[in-house]
């Protein structure tokens, strides 16, 4: 999860799943959607999704929302392991938590550098 306010450096490509240019912020989230790609469960990947109606405000994503086979949303967001347990990081993680649990999505998780 991001603050579409925060300026940083950004890596871009086109993946197969997804008719957007893919804009990675970390490396995380680089290596991520390779994974993403290759998992056959997976149709459709969309990345850095607005949370419009967040209880922080509007101005944040959703690092990887995905369609699955069946038709269900997985979400998934990619944190530093050395910033996991920050206030401030654990805030952002239940308030996207929280989000996507009131629209019904039940596969939320969350993807942490090794």
């Amino acid at each position: 999860m991001r603050n579409t306010n925060t300026r940083s450096k950004t890596l871009k490509r086109r993946i197969k799943k997804s008719e957007k240019i893919f804009h990675a912020y970390s490396e995380i989230q680089w290596k991520y959607v390779d994974l993403l790609e290759s998992n056959d469960d997976v149709v459709e990947i969309r990345f850095n999704v607005k949370l419009a109606g967040c209880e922080l405000g509007d101005n944040y994503t959703s690092d990887f929302v995905c369609v699955k086979t069946d038709g269900q949303l997985m979400i998934r967001e990619c944190v530093l392991k050395r910033n996991f347990l920050r206030p401030l990081n654990v805030k952002l993680l239940d308030a996207s938590r929280n989000y996507w649990l009131s629209r019904g999505c039940k596969d939320w998780g969350i993807v942490l550098d090794a």
